[in-house]
This record gives structure tokens, C-alpha cells and sequence, in this order.
């Protein structure tokens, strides 16, 4: 087992381990550490903690130092150049005639470097951009090219939920999202319904995945012919997966019809009929995979490199 801590670099994002050494580290102190940027100030989110030896990254730096009074000032310090950057790197781009968006400027702890985020539809050329910015800060610069669900994961919003995106508030890193996953959910599978903010599969899809899978593994699918425990046989019309009940049309000895609701463990079911797909569901299809499509495409995050 391995004492560890676990910091963050920016809201939300990916959380890194460090060894504290001798130093005693809780939950919400800030630290000073060394990371593949240079020095760092981070918020630490998991208190000193014993893990095991193949969960973590070796080699396995330590703190520095906890966060003095002076280290706060920096940050705080930092935080107002990095504004300042900000508007001024808009100018150049502007002055440039730049075909990109700047999304965020940010300073290392030391001011080592600043690295400014942007996103752009295709490849751009900023050389004489990352020139003029160094003349200006003095500095190293470096400019980084994002996908639109880091854009978003920076901005931040409000998702249809009504609540504060889960990527920009607590979502350390983005989650393998499928089509598959709407369709187990019983969602709508029009692209325009399952996107969120930044025009990809919503992350959370993959919240409640697990147990919509294990929930939909003990019920019949809508045309699967079922018999009930009194007798009754069906077309199963419609199924609610949260409260496990099934409705089935029953055909009564006068040939009249009725819907049912049955409990799930009432019923006897056989697998499902493989069905033809009409063209308006194979277009519904192409649509889908070509959201699918971008989510692969977009891969990793690229705000993280500590």
C-alpha cells in the first residue's frame, strides 16, 4: 500500500496523486507540488489515504510544501494576469484575422508559461501569433488546440435537467458514451433530444447505465409474446423498466382485446422478434452514428497534461 493525496489543478478536473511525505495533508488544504508543467498549486479533494501499489503512477512525487499565505496571494494574483491575457490574446487574434475562438488564458504557478485555450474548425496556423504574445509576456507560450466538450467543461451551463453541467461541476473526466446506452434508457433516439450543450452525447447517459442494464435483463421486450400466471396470453405493448411492470394485450375468448399490467415475475416470456428496420429509422440511424462518430473522434480531454 502507498500514502497518497489526491489534487486538483482547475475546477473538476482530473484528480492526481502525490505522496505527502511527513507533511499532515487533509481534505480542502491547498499545496505547492511539481508537476510535467512545473511548479503547481493545487486543491487537494482526498485527504492522506493508503492505496494500492498498482493504482498508482510511479514515479509518485511529493508535496512541496502546504500553501502559505504568500502561495495564495500568488494564485489570487494569477488568476487577474490571466484576465488580462485573455482580452490581449483576443486583440492579436483579431489583429491576426485568426479564424478561431479563444476559450480561456491560464498561467502556471511559477508564470513559467501561458496557455491559452482555443477551438477552431480546423487546422490554424498561429506562429506569428505565439510570437507576437511572447514579445508581449516575456514568457513561454503555448497555445492549445480543444474539442467542443472541453469548451464546455471551461464555460460551464445549464443542461436540460435545469441543473449546472456535470462536466464543469464535478465530472473529473468524460465518460465512454454509446448510442446503446440511450436505446437500454428507453430514450428518445432523436440526435437532438440525447446531446447536451456542446453538440455530443450527454455524459450522463452513463450515470445510470449499470442499473438500467441490470433492470431491463429481467424484462420482455415490447412484441415478445408472454403468459401470465392466470392463464392470460399476449403481445406485450409497452414496459415500465424503474417499476418492473409489463403491459400486454390480451385476447379474451370473445376475440375483444384489453391492455393488462402485470408485475414482471407474473409473467413467461420467450426472447424477442428481430424486426425490420423502416427507412425512417435507418435514416434516425445514420443521424446516430454520426454522433457516435464525433464522441470517438473527439477522444481525451486535452486540459490535462500535470
Amino acid at each position: 500500500m502507498t500514502k497518497v493525496i489526491g489534487v486538483r489543478f482547475r475546477r473538476a478536473g482530473k484528480i492526481y496523486y502525490f505522496s505527502p511525505g511527513k507533511l499532515e495533508i487533509h481534505a480542502n488544504d491547498h499545496v505547492i507540488v511539481e508537476t510535467a508543467r512545473g511548479v503547481e498549486y493545487g486543491h487537494v479533494v482526498i485527504g492522506s489515504k493508503d492505496v494500492e501499489d498498482d493504482k498508482v503512477v510511479q514515479p509518485l512525487k511529493s508535496v512541496i510544501r502546504l500553501a502559505t499565505v504568500e502561495d495564495d496571494e500568488q494564485e489570487d494574483n494569477n488568476r487577474e494576469k490571466e484576465r488580462e491575457a485573455f482580452r490581449i490574446c483576443q486583440e492579436k487574434i483579431r489583429k491576426h484575422k485568426l479564424d478561431m475562438k479563444l476559450i480561456d488564458a491560464e498561467y502556471t504557478f511559477d508564470n513559467n508559461k501561458v496557455l491559452f485555450y482555443f477551438t477552431a474548425d480546423g487546422r490554424v496556423d498561429f506562429r506569428e501569433l505565439v510570437k507576437d504574445l511572447a514579445s508581449v509576456f516575456k514568457t513561454r507560450i503555448e497555445l492549445r488546440q480543444i474539442g467542443v466538450r472541453d469548451e464546455t467543461k471551461i464555460l460551464g451551463g445549464i443542461g436540460i435537467c435545469g441543473r449546472a453541467l456535470c462536466c464543469h461541476t464535478h465530472q473529473s473526466e468524460f465518460l465512454p458514451v454509446s448510442i446503446k446506452m440511450a436505446k437500454e434508457q428507453n430514450l428518445s433516439l432523436n440526435p437532438t433530444k440525447i446531446s447536451g450543450v456542446c453538440g455530443r452525447l450527454m455524459c450522463c447517459l452513463k450515470h445510470e447505465e449499470d442499473i438500467y442494464e441490470e433492470l431491463n435483463s429481467r424484462l420482455p421486450n415490447t412484441g415478445d409474446h408472454v403468459s401470465a400466471r392466470d392463464g392470460s396470453k399476449g403481445v406485450v405493448s409497452s414496459v415500465n423498466v424503474l417499476r418492473q411492470l409489463v403491459k400486454v394485450i390480451v385476447t379474451l375468448e370473445n376475440e375483444e382485446k384489453e391492455i393488462r399490467e402485470y408485475r414482471v415475475e407474473e409473467l413467461k416470456f420467450r426472447p424477442r422478434r428481430r424486426k425490420e428496420k423502416n427507412s425512417k429509422r435507418r435514416e434516425e440511424d445514420k443521424d446516430l452514428k454520426n454522433l457516435e462518430a464525433l464522441e470517438r473522434r473527439e477522444g481525451k480531454s486535452k486540459l490535462d497534461d500535470n
